[in-house]
């Protein structure tokens, strides 16, 4: 990972976690992906050869605000995510101008324009095809899928289904038995990464 890139990835883990949603925040009933166990993990991926290259598209399958789909963006040619609740994603404008002061601040690159967001649920035919109008390529042609812990065994079917042969399926909030999907091979053989996140490859 570039120098630059890996300064920019700690200032956006930095800003964002400081901002996180949690058992303690006003909406503790979610949960916010932390940003710098996310970056060590991505490290720890380079180091094991199994990071995708740059020119990997990336979906966060539940994106919440966002930040996982910003964070990625540095990283991935395509950062894109889908969240059901229209509320919790209009908390994404703020956050993102916000962390666009910051980086400014300290002179580092600003997120760019191949970010895509969209409302609704992840499942629905309606949402994949909105996907596949707004970016120009459909649901099974990423890279990587990511989701927390909530719902992933639907968006583990989802993947097995539609993800192309070799696409990796990432599972954030793993920290006791790492689960198996049909159609897929655990990547992470120790269990998950930093304890937390678990990263899988369709067969």
């Amino acid at each position: 990972m570039k120098e630059e890139t890996l300064r920019t990835l700690r200032a956006v883990a930095e800003y964002c976690d400081l901002r996180k949603v949690g058992d303690q925040g006003p909406l503790g009933f979610r949960r916010s992906t932390d940003l710098s166990v996310l970056l060590e993990a991505l490290s720890l991926m380079e180091e094991m050869g199994i990071f995708p290259s740059e020119t990997a598209r990336f979906m966060d399958l539940g994106c919440a605000d966002g930040r996982v789909v910003l964070f990625m963006s540095y990283v991935c040619v395509i950062s894109a995510g889908i969240e059901l609740d229209e509320w919790t994603l209009e908390e994404y404008l703020p956050l993102r101008r916000g962390l666009e002061e910051e980086l400014k601040r300290r002179s580092l690159p600003l997120p760019d324009s191949k970010i895509f967001l969209f409302s609704g649920d992840a499942l629905s035919e309606r949402v994949q095809s909105q996907i596949q109008r707004s970016i120009g390529i459909g649901i099974g042609d990423f890279d990587i899928y990511y989701t927390y812990l909530l719902m992933h065994e639907e968006f583990s079917r989802l993947v097995a289904e539609k993800a192309k042969k070799g696409a990796q399926f990432w599972v954030y909030g793993i920290s006791g038995v790492v689960p198996r999907y049909p159609g897929m091979r655990l990547l992470t053989k120790e269990g998950s990464l930093r304890g937390i996140l678990a990263i899988y490859e369709k067969l």
